[in-house]
């Protein structure tokens, strides 16, 4: 069993490594230090990401990026109307091989440890469907054979949030099984600045594996036995209680929520808050992670009323507005 004296020295130099790795990241995809923290949190607690953002802003870039230093296999689909199961999860063909007239199973692009699933709300809702099942079982099941995927599996999605005709906006259900929602914005003008520059010269700069695949598992197992304070898990409950209309804690959103985040919220903050922590070299969350960390896990989990949406309210307003409410009470 782990104790205080051999945890901390094997946090450290997961810290320290994890540092390597951002500073890697970050001479190929410039600037952005918030969204790549969420990206790598998500993936150290074994978890999916959605990326919404308008495009042109290096989401691609950053998955690409990803694969290399965290040592993983990556690939990629591009959702499109007409993409079908198969194309993503493979399929069986009749091969003649060797004179024999046998199935062989063709993989599919899903068969890699880092998936970048560009676009994703324009695939058909069954599409969708295949991809999701894939995330939740680690798994797929193609012709009545289990086909195990990983570990580790991480499927980092984008969406655009405007150009929404001809898409098939994903089901509040499905959304759940992404540990955060990560909003890409336009980068500042010092950065849009420095990207220009690195980036329309005759080279850019190459980035190396920092981690391997066993030592990112090591480290996700590792992020699980980082303790938690007992401040840190009531602020988790507190936060995801208040934020339920159906709940006493969050009985005054009864006008402005249609329904609120479930348990998988709670343990997706519980997780991220430790990652949040390692990220920032230091050994334990606080609850100024929860704080941080409220919107990217809790706003695809929840849903506005009709009257709220009327009155032009947001879920990013509501939730920064029960923050708010839960610092205020734990100051007074």
């Amino acid at each position: 069993m782990d104790t205080r004296e051999t945890l901390i020295p094997r946090i450290d130099a997961l810290g320290a490594q994890l540092a390597l790795a951002k500073a890697s990241i970050a001479r190929r995809f410039i600037g952005q230090e918030a969204v790549v923290d969420l990206v790598l949190g998500a993936i150290l607690c074994g978890g999916h990401a959605l990326l919404v953002g308008l495009p042109g802003l290096g989401k691609t870039r950053l998955v690409d990026t990803l694969a290399t230093v965290l040592g993983l296999d990556g690939g990629r689909v591009q959702f499109t109307p007409d993409l079908m199961p198969a194309d993503i999860l493979g399929s069986e063909v009749l091969d003649n091989a060797g004179g024999t007239r046998a199935f062989r199973f063709i993989e599919g692009p899903i068969f890699c440890q880092l998936l970048l699933a560009d676009e994703i709300n324009r695939a058909s809702p069954r599409t969708q469907s295949a991809l999701l099942q894939a995330m939740q079982e680690r798994e797929v099941t193609v012709a009545g054979v289990h086909r195990p995927l990983g570990p580790p599996f991480h499927v980092l999605a984008t969406q655009n949030p405007i150009d929404q005709e001809g898409t098939y906006p994903l089901p509040e259900a499905q959304l759940d099984r992404f540990l955060v929602q990560i909003d890409v914005t336009y980068p500042d003008r010092a950065t849009e600045r420095d990207i220009l520059i690195a980036t329309t010269g005759a080279a850019e700069d190459a980035v190396h594996p920092v981690l391997t695949a066993a030592e990112l598992m090591e480290a996700q197992r590792l992020i699980r036995r980082m303790p938690v304070g007992e401040g840190v898990v009531d602020a988790i409950l507190d936060l995801v209680r208040a934020c339920r209309p159906g709940e006493a804690e969050g009985a005054d959103l009864a006008g402005t929520l249609a329904w609120g985040p479930g348990p998988r919220a709670a343990q997706a903050l519980m997780l991220m808050v430790r990652a949040r922590a390692l990220l920032d070299g230091r050994l334990a969350p606080s609850i100024s992670d929860v704080a941080a960390l409220a919107r990217p896990v809790l706003i695809h989990r929840m849903a506005l009323g009709f009257a709220a949406r009327a009155r032009g309210e947001t879920l990013g307003g509501v939730i920064d507005g029960v923050v708010a409410r839960l610092d205020q009470g734990r100051a007074a």
